[in-house]
């Protein structure tokens, strides 16, 4: 049965697993342990998948497969024995095409499928068949590799359920150009009669970027989705689910609307909103997941279409407190304002620390914070942080980077830019008992412990 996060309040921790050395295996007890010893009951990463050069966790190379590099080197199965035939079975929707996709990037020096000869980017049965047994060595170690991340990641989430933590997880809207999905799935995506995507996705000019964000993913084919009933989303999902006590779907707002852009287009400024059945996929996913485990990223231009969508449905939304300072009464992020079905954070992946946030902020919003908050400078984080656990939100979380009151040298990610980001890591040591007892505290004085 998979456990409950909102029954009751909640704190957790924001830290993705390639913060971590031996993620799946020490590295991640440890944190488990932490996160316990500290009153924190939930911990949230990013998404799981394989990523590309740029290392990011939006940018996944398949939905389904784990990322390699969490694995612990010093934990993997014995290499003597056969890989488990129920994984085999219950991953065959799946495994031969990541890793057939894996092997084939790689003899194509990491060419995306859209350059690969003829035969086998279009999938030619006979094509395929003598390439499995060309690449069968290097096929046998990909799966074997995706069998160590599923037997670690068990291990990993029976330890922090024995430790009373939660595993929150993240579901990236849309998958890398060049991906297992792309190529397996190319009529469930809008691309070129080559495979290249035709319509990329992105948002419009907003808080983070005037010109607005180009990612580059490609855009649904949302008609081929409701021809197949949903069924590549639904698998996406339960794959995840499978993994996770809770699961935060990126980019909510696209369910309603989604921006897109031609492929080759300088910025996203070029593009435009295209309706997207949100509430039918929805009604989808509960009709298999009765309880509907899901939390709405609902950030960026939120209009009343996305907040119907996300009532309708009952999933929770999300508050960041660095959003809360414009001046506004009526902004939404206002700890006053905050729903009790719902997240708040001090800031999340995308946003610099608190420290650093703090430290360019022009001195009228940085005002409003102190006056806000009734502290100096020299408080931030420490009452930012105060102020989430003291939220009626039922879960409060907080990046690790904030806990450590670390200033824009962590930062994890800046969004728009290409470079610089993803590369953060845990210092070692840097979780001491002492700070665990600080927060501990701190939990149980705001009902979170």
């Amino acid at each position: 049965m998979r456990l409950p996060v909102f029954d009751r309040r909640r704190a957790g921790a924001l830290l993705p697993l390639s913060a971590l050395e031996a993620a799946l295996g020490r590295g991640g007890r440890a944190f488990v342990d932490w996160l316990a010893e500290a009153g924190f009951s939930v911990w949230q990463i990013l998404p799981l998948g394989p990523t590309g050069a740029d290392r990011s966790p939006y940018w996944v190379r398949s939905d389904w497969a784990g990322n390699a590099q969490f694995l612990d080197p010093c934990e993997l199965p014995d290499a003597r024995l056969p890989v488990d035939a129920q994984f085999l079975a219950t991953s065959a929707a799946w495994l031969p095409d990541y890793t057939l996709f894996e092997a084939l990037t790689r003899a194509h020096g990491g060419a995306p499928f859209w350059q690969w000869p003829a035969e086998l980017r279009e999938r030619d049965p006979a094509a395929l068949g003598q390439a499995r047994t060309a690449l069968a060595a290097e096929l046998a170690a990909l799966t074997r590799e995706q069998y160590a991340f599923h037997v670690q990641w068990e291990r990993l989430r029976e330890y922090a359920r024995g430790r009373g933590v939660r595993l929150f997880g993240d579901l990236p809207f849309y998958v890398a150009p060049s991906s297992a999905e792309t190529w397996a799935h190319r009529a469930l995506f809008q691309l070129t009669a080559s495979g290249e995507p035709a319509m990329v996705g992105g948002v419009p000019p907003d808080y983070f970027s005037e010109c607005g964000q180009l990612w580059g993913n490609p855009v649904y084919d949302w008609h081929a989705q409701r021809r197949e009933g949903y069924a590549w989303w639904v698998g996406r999902v339960r794959a995840q689910l499978s993994r996770l006590d809770l699961l935060r779907l990126d980019h909510f707002r696209a369910l309603a609307a989604y921006w897109a852009v031609p492929a080759g287009a300088p910025d996203a400024r070029g593009g435009a909103w295209h309706t997207a059945p949100g509430a039918e996929l929805l009604a989808r996913l509960r009709e298999e997941f009765s309880d509907l485990p899901l939390a709405a990223e609902d950030l960026g231009v939120i209009t009343p279409d996305v907040l119907s969508l996300r009532n309708d449905f009952g999933l929770p939304g999300m508050h960041v407190l660095q959003f809360a300072f414009d001046g506004d009464a009526a902004n939404p992020h206002r700890p006053y304002l905050h729903e009790r079905a719902s997240v708040v954070y001090t800031g999340t992946h995308d946003n610099d620390t608190t420290l650093g946030w703090y430290s360019r902020l022009d001195a009228a919003t940085a005002a409003r914070v102190d006056l806000y908050l009734g502290a100096a400078a020299s408080a931030i984080p420490a009452a930012l942080i105060r102020a989430a656990l003291g939220s009626v939100a039922r879960l409060a979380i907080v990046p690790v980077q904030d806990l450590l009151a670390l200033g824009s040298e962590a930062r994890l990610n800046t969004p728009g830019t290409v470079n610089g980001n993803w590369s953060w890591r845990l210092p070692a040591a840097a979780l001491t008992p002492a700070l665990a007892r600080r927060y501990a505290e701190l939990n149980a004085v705001y009902g979170r412990s």
